[in-house]
């Protein structure tokens, strides 16, 4: 059995974790060992990997539309602000969220906010939508929100790895192991012990565990309404695929999405019944029960559509809110959450990643203020009410 010293271990190294670390890293004047304990490597089943890899700014939150903000900004400048090697395919093709009548006043309000906090959104009625998208059956809708710019698509993986291949460079530990407990004394967490039996004795603790992060809180006695929701993604191809020109995002009223994916597409919607869970397996009765019929009800060439892969992942679903919980527990304080961000923490990875790091070296945030997300509405069930969680 071997022990070590770090000033912070971070538990998970996911696209979250990964972008703490590199953050750490960047802090002026920051020379403390940080050290990052990932149990797989290969980020096979890391809900970074097997994500939709999207981001918007279409949100209900003006702290979810900042993060957002600043994440597209990264994404365009990421090379210059990682590395070169770091090739993420990014495409801005927007997002188009479609609404019915019933809906139509909800999403003018929601349209109007991202508006003020600088996003280009753009507001269309059935007439404007129909120019624009003539491939698209509007009977039941009245109005839709489109991401002119700052929204779409990007290489998940790519990214990842650049903040990981960063962060190392930098002087970042990565350990490939499993964190078995968290001792916790008089308040303070001091130490974190492995699987294959080495201890490191720390000064602050991350928990970045994605899905299992409410198991990670757990092993050291702690609360965190996190746990794994099983989302399936679907890759059909379409015959007719030309005619559907300037395809974005679309996010259906129902709850379906579709996106081009070079000449295919995909396209998921929550589950029917969404237990936690932690297989793996796709639900392909989803995509002939529910999915198929409203892809053709909403796109009329859908309906020869072919699908020709699939997969699952898991949000990390914060069943208080689903929205991102940040921040120091209020009785063991260098214990740090980063943690339920509800399928918006790849699009969310680096703005918390640089909020998390200036918490731990500067005791507060220094750039978006994102206390709103604190743990402490956690215990007093104070949820953060985001209407658009897709």
């Amino acid at each position: 059995m071997t022990s070590s010293k770090a000033d912070v271990v971070i538990i998970g190294g996911g696209i979250i974790g990964s972008a703490i670390a590199w953050w750490l890293t960047r802090q002026p004047g920051y020379t403390g060992r940080v050290v990052v304990v990932e149990k797989d490597p290969t980020y096979q089943y890391s809900s970074t990997t097997l994500s939709a890899a999207s981001i918007r700014q279409q949100f209900s939150t003006p702290e979810n539309i900042a993060m957002s903000a600043y994440g597209i900004d990264f994404l365009r400048n990421v090379k210059t602000l990682l590395d070169s090697k770091t090739e993420i395919g990014l495409h801005e093709g927007g997002y188009l969220m479609l609404a019915t009548a019933s809906g139509r006043d909800t999403l003018a309000r929601n349209v109007a906010l991202q508006r003020r906090h600088g996003a280009r959104i753009e507001l269309f009625n059935v007439a404007e939508l129909a120019r624009r998208f003539p491939w698209l059956t509007l009977e039941d809708i009245d109005c839709g929100g489109y991401g002119v710019t700052g929204e779409g698509w990007f290489d998940a993986y790519a990214l990842l790895q650049g903040f990981r291949r960063c962060a190392r460079r930098q002087g970042v530990d990565y350990i490939t192991d499993e964190v078995t407990a968290v001792t916790v004394e008089n308040g303070i967490a001091r130490s974190v012990s492995l699987l294959g039996g080495s201890t490191i004795y720390c000064g602050t603790v991350v928990n970045a565990a994605g899905a299992a992060g409410g198991r990670v809180a757990a092993l050291s006695g702690l609360t965190l309404p996190v746990e794994p929701r099983k989302r399936c993604v679907f890759v059909f191809s379409c015959p007719a695929e030309a005619t559907i020109t300037d395809c974005p995002l679309v996010v259906d009223p129902s709850g379906l999405y579709f996106r081009r994916e070079g000449t295919q597409f995909i396209t998921g919607i929550p589950p029917e019944q969404d237990p936690a869970c932690w297989d793996f397996d796709v639900d392909h009765a989803l995509f002939d029960r529910v999915i198929w019929p409203l892809l053709a009800a909403r796109v009329p060439a859908f309906e020869s559509l072919r699908m020709t892969n699939a997969w699952a992942g898991h949000y990390e679903y914060n069943t208080l809110d689903q929205n991102a919980i940040l921040g120091p527990h209020p009785e063991v304080s260098n214990y740090l959450f980063a943690n339920g961000f509800s399928g918006h923490g790849l699009q969310q990875a680096a703005a918390a990643g640089r909020a998390t790091a200036e918490l731990i070296v500067h005791g507060t945030y220094k750039s978006i203020d994102l206390s709103i997300f604190n743990y402490d509405r956690i215990a007093a069930r104070r949820a953060v009410r985001e209407l658009n969680v897709i």
